[in-house]
């Protein structure tokens, strides 16, 4: 009998074997669940842009129709991002689910606006409360505790209650937070009952951009790299940015894409030609949501 893998051994597998694992983790999901209640969550991140790329290698090799993705507006996104979302999804074939808490969203102007919790609706005064049960007022921000909650996690499960949905497909990666350093490839949920597939969490960082340069790109630019660009002169003459299945800020040197109202940063050059393994991924979004204690009250409640 041979002796399970260890996560030590996943970890420090080569590019190839995470990558015939990740397929495999998406291949066991789309033949075992049912597609029409699948979906993709989709952010427009490097992380589920890859997470999306194999699904869309596994439905092509096995002839599968493609589950659809889900994407949360919290309606602080960058407009670069929500462009590359809508785009992204044209481009691949995938059908585009725009979800958001208009509640919150319509009752405020300006990021930062207060909305007191009596004009909520029934929902949100009841999710308001089971973040903070002395709360009296939430801010249309999505970098607090309450706010993402709100913004994030009830549109995603109104969605999945509305739709029945039986697996969401996320990109989270074991290294990206500590209070995903326990997650698996295939994790229950409940309240709505669902499962959440985490094809990519074995990769790094790192890795990421590896996988995104040296196989994402070129399978679906039909353009192959021996060395990764650091500038955008380095593209042949016939590909731009904007044909890239990579968000542009990240060019700009955004290694994490948060809310447009709290992210910076990180450097002032691409994100894969920064320091990845002595830098955090995270610093340039100011979220107290980051606390780990607090990111692990979130996704007991259902954020990603």
């Amino acid at each position: 009998m041979e002796e399970p893998v260890t996560r030590e051994q996943i970890e420090n597998a080569s590019l190839e074997s995470k990558i015939k694992a990740a397929k495999e983790v998406v291949k066991r999901t789309l033949l075992e669940k049912d597609i029409e209640k699948t979906v993709i969550g989709f952010t427009g991140g490097k992380d589920s842009t890859a997470a999306a790329w194999f699904v869309k290698k596994v439905c092509e090799e096995e002839n599968l129709e493609k589950p659809d993705f889900m994407f949360i507006d919290h309606g602080q996104h960058f407009n670069e991002i929500e462009q590359y979302v809508k785009t992204l999804a044209n481009d691949w074939g995938f059908e585009l689910h725009t979800i958001r808490n208009e509640d919150i969203i319509d009752q405020a102007e300006e990021p930062g606006d207060t909305i007191e919790i009596e004009k909520l609706n029934e929902v949100n005064k009841k999710e308001a409360k089971r973040v903070n049960d002395d709360i009296q007022q939430v801010t249309w921000l999505m970098d607090t505790e309450v706010g993402n909650h709100l913004l994030k996690t009830v549109p995603m499960n109104q969605f999945i209650k509305d739709k029945d949905i039986l697996a969401v497909i996320n990109g989270v990666r074991w290294d990206e937070h500590e209070s995903r350093g326990n997650e698996d490839f295939y994790s229950p949920r409940y309240d709505p009952d669902h499962t959440r597939i985490h094809p990519i969490l074995q990769f790094t960082e790192k890795d990421i951009w590896e996988l995104t340069w040296l196989h994402i790109v070129p399978d679906i630019t039909g353009y192959g790299f021996e060395e990764i660009p650091k500038t955008p002169d380095q593209l042949p003459d016939q590909l731009s940015i904007e044909e890239l299945p990579i968000s542009p800020k990240y060019w700009e040197g955004f290694r994490s894409l948060g809310s447009e109202v709290s992210t910076e940063k990180s450097a002032e050059k691409p994100a894969w030609s920064q320091d990845l393994e002595n830098t955090k991924e995270r610093e340039g979004r100011a979220q107290n949501k980051d606390q780990k204690e607090i990111m692990n009250k979130l996704r007991e409640m259902g954020y990603m």
